[in-house]
């Protein structure tokens, strides 16, 4: 990334602003505005996230807020409700206050004397949610969201469930968010700091419990879910992301359903902004956003409109690597969404593999020990971008304990665009079973990289919202789509179907031991074939931002994956830390140090056995004055219910003000 030091318009930064809510309550904010903003007013951009932007984000946020600043627009960096300095309690995600919230803050936003009224909302992840969610309430000072990693759809397409399956990183991130929620804010901005930090302690709760008790679609996901309702969203979006990242699917679906001026931009990259682009090119993303703003905030007639509205970087030769894939490619842009130039190619599932013609049928079975995902890497790898090997390791070891079906090698380039779909006869003999498919591209090496996959919760075959047990050993039809991708596989490779019935630690297992039968000649592979539009784009400018607030780093940190085996008993263990150093933060003089660790076990042949072990330690420190909060999560299970245990210590000084522990029950259904 080029840093950009001198911008169009001289800036100013104000530290700490305090937005007033009905309540009596009060948001704190960063804004960073052009210095004559009161003289001559601009459009506003908010991004909205509980992470904290005293000490949390501020890296981050200063190569960003203040480029959009020097750029003409006041940049507003605001902390949600019972995080990091502003008032109150952080008690869930998505809640129906917090958008009362910002749609507040976007209201006071609008009356400042250097505002002119209009605001637009940018975010990743959480403040991705968010930009959509307040869009769908339609405050009138809200007139364009740039929204980046995030989804329509809470259930279907989130952190917490895939394909009815439950991911083990909803466990990891609803550790994240109990330590996130119960952190104190800084004194050097409220007196009454401490007051604060024990309320927090006390009622921000334990958000992860509440998940496991809604394990279907119900009325609690489908709040916060815009695609319950697309037309509730009358402003502009442009949506943004990766193929590595867990969201993608939603971009696709927001073009295909909203009705308002539209844009997308999909690379290669996972959880990141695309200014930190990883795997695969940074690129200009804030100029894009820039182009974005001047049209819809500004309303200037830049032709952005006119262009075609998808583009989307093909992926080819990518080759598995757990510290980050390498891979080539090229950008392509699309005129609509579904796009014109895609056709079904059906490869059935033979006996001797992925065929266009079927073959006499029989059933091939599979029954996958619980070990089966090692090589899968992270549902989300490099959330926040940090380094480390996050990634999908070669996938040949998972393929042993599946069932393969391969194709010829291939005599042409075969490119796919959207979501390959699984047109399956299935049996199992068990009333609950979640499958894993996974789509490989094999190269002349051998070397097995996973392209895209589905998780798949056969209880869930007819919808979400009202989950059936299959009947064991009756053959049933199911269709199962995987996650959308954008990818060219080369001549001299293979495409592999993968099956599974486990994919440890990232799904949680099914109750019992399945065996999976799968009839061939009957059942097949559907793949989006795409052929290039012909359509488009102005090229990408390199990546650029401003130079962000000085960090020192007083001890270096680190990423750590290893699995380790216990062959007399059985066990596997699965350890994945993340530590995040020491950093000393220069302008505020604060130092904080943050250290996670993940551990998964299982017993080969005992899915009950299953257990997720969650550790969290945040040091924040200035002078005399030392905090420290230590988070604790163990999810077990039996057949038929969960079990979460949680604790949570503070220490003020030394001295420990705060202790707390949780041990509850939640009952499996359909899981």
């Amino acid at each position: 990334m080029r840093l950009v030091k001198r911008l169009p318009v001289a800036i100013r930064e104000i530290e700490n602003v305090w937005i007033p809510m009905k309540d009596g309550k009060r948001l704190a904010a960063r804004v960073w505005l052009p210095k004559d903003a009161e003289q001559n007013p601009v459009p506003a951009i908010l991004e909205a996230i509980p992470y904290r932007k005293r000490d949390g984000t501020a890296a981050g946020d200063g190569f960003t807020h203040p480029w959009f600043a020097g750029h003409g627009y006041a940049a507003v960096r605001l902390d949600l409700r019972g995080s990091g300095d502003s008032d109150g309690v952080l008690r869930d995600e998505y809640l129906a206050g917090e958008q009362d919230d910002i749609v507040e803050a976007l209201a006071w936003i609008g009356r400042q004397p250097w505002c002119t009224g209009k605001a637009g909302m940018i975010g990743i992840s959480w403040g991705g949610f968010a930009g959509l969610q307040v869009a769908a309430r339609r405050p009138p000072e809200l007139a364009a969201v740039v929204t980046v990693c995030s989804t329509d759809d809470r259930y279907a397409d989130d952190v917490h469930y895939m394909g009815g399956a439950l991911l083990n990183d909803g466990v990891s991130w609803g550790s994240g968010l109990f330590g996130v929620s119960k952190r104190c804010p800084d004194p050097l901005l409220s007196e009454n700091w401490r007051a604060m930090w024990l309320d927090r302690l006390e009622n921000s709760g334990l958000a992860l419990l509440e998940w496991l008790r809604h394990q279907r679609r119900d009325a609690y996901w489908r709040h916060g879910s815009v695609c319950e309702n697309y037309d509730a969203i009358r402003c502009p979006v442009f949506a943004v992301g990766g193929w590595t990242d867990g969201y993608t699917n939603a971009i696709l679906r927001l073009m295909e359903h909203l009705k308002v001026p539209k844009r997308a931009l999909i690379g290669p990259w996972t959880h990141v902004y695309p200014h930190f682009g990883f795997p695969g090119p940074e690129v200009g993303f804030l100029q894009e956003c820039l182009r974005w703003w001047d049209r819809w905030l500004k309303g200037i007639e830049n032709g952005i409109e006119k262009e075609p509205p998808l583009r989307i970087f093909m992926q080819e030769a990518m080759r598995a690597d757990p510290n980050g894939p390498s891979l080539e490619g090229r950008w392509t842009a699309e005129p609509a969404w579904p796009p014109r130039k895609v056709i079904e190619k059906r490869l059935v599932l033979n006996t001797g593999g992925l065929e266009k013609r079927a073959r006499r049928g029989q059933t091939l079975k599979v029954r996958s020990p619980e070990t089966c995902g090692m090589a899968a890497g992270e549902w989300c790898p490099r959330d926040g971008g940090g380094e480390g090997p996050e990634f999908q390791g070669d996938q040949r070891p998972d393929d042993a304990l599946s069932l393969c079906f391969d194709t010829q090698p291939l005599t042409g380039r075969t490119a796919i665009l959207g979501s390959p779909v699984l047109d399956l006869e299935v049996t199992v003999d068990r009333p609950v079973a979640v499958i894993c498919a996974r789509l490989c591209d094999i190269a002349p090496d051998g070397l097995s990289t996973r392209v895209t996959f589905g998780l798949f919760n056969l209880c869930h075959r007819d919808g979400h919202a009202e989950p059936q047990l299959m009947e064991p050993e009756t053959p049933t039809r199911v269709r199962l789509a995987l996650k959308a991708v954008g990818y060219v596989f080369r001549p001299g490779h293979r495409i592999r179907l993968a099956l599974s019935t486990n994919y440890w630690p990232m799904a949680w297992p099914a109750p019992q031991p399945v065996t999976l039968g799968v009839t061939t000649g009957s059942s097949a592979l559907l793949l989006p074939a795409w052929s290039a539009s012909g359509a488009r784009l102005p090229a990408l400018k390199p990546a650029e931002g401003t130079p962000p607030p000085k960090v020192t780093l007083t001890r270096k940190g680190g990423i750590t994956r290893r699995v380790e085996h216990d062959l007399g008993a059985g066990r596997v263990r699965y350890e994945h830390i993340e530590d995040s150093g020491a950093r000393l933060l220069d302008a505020i003089g604060m130092q904080t140090d943050r250290v996670g660790r993940d551990t998964y076990t299982i017993v080969q042949g005992e899915p009950a056995s299953a257990e997720a072990e969650m550790h969290r330690l945040t040091t924040s420190r200035r002078g005399e004055w030392h905090v420290t909060l230590e988070t604790r999560l163990i999810l077990t299970c039996d057949r038929d219910r969960f079990r979460l245990r949680a604790w949570a210590d503070a220490t003020d000084g030394g001295r420990k003000i705060f202790q707390r522990s949780w041990d509850e029950f939640v009952a499996r259904d359909h899981l």
